[in-house]
């Protein structure tokens, strides 16, 4: 049983590794001056409002104090082998180690439990036992 639960849950854990090794996502910061507004992933952050302002102001002489950062976090894509990059004696001999390897192990017999379905007798007391009456 325990056996079982490890096997499930180490096949779930690869299977979340391989899902978050291939997935790509963006994280988007949004800085005011030296002042981090806000962070988001997978969507544009939200601006403070300050870019309309500098906007009518870089037609005359002043820069926006407004900053935006972009990290992008690209999963891999190249997940998928093929064996048909693989010569023809490869191929047998990949197919040939496979099929000794399971004709290796035998499996065992089933062995039957002749008493399995048969409920233990009742017990009964002794009375002259359990009364401790003997005869002499």
């Amino acid at each position: 049983m325990v056996k079982q639960f490890l096997h499930k849950g180490f096949c779930a854990v690869l299977a979340l590794l391989v899902l978050i090794s291939t997935v790509s996502f963006t994280v988007e910061k949004h800085y005011c001056g030296d002042v981090l507004i806000d962070v988001s992933l997978f969507a544009d952050a939200n601006k403070c409002g300050m870019e309309t302002q500098g906007q009518d102001l870089e037609k005359t002489t002043k820069k926006s104090c407004c900053k935006d950062e972009v990290h992008v976090v690209e999963g891999q894509d190249k997940l998928l082998k093929s064996s048909n990059n693989l010569e023809f004696q490869q191929q047998l001999f990949i197919t040939s180690f496979v099929y000794t390897f399971y004709n290796l192990f035998e499996s065992l017999p089933k062995q039957t439990i002749p008493h399995k379905d048969y409920s233990p007798p009742k017990l009964t007391t002794n009375i002259l036992v359990l009364d401790q009456v003997f005869l002499i």
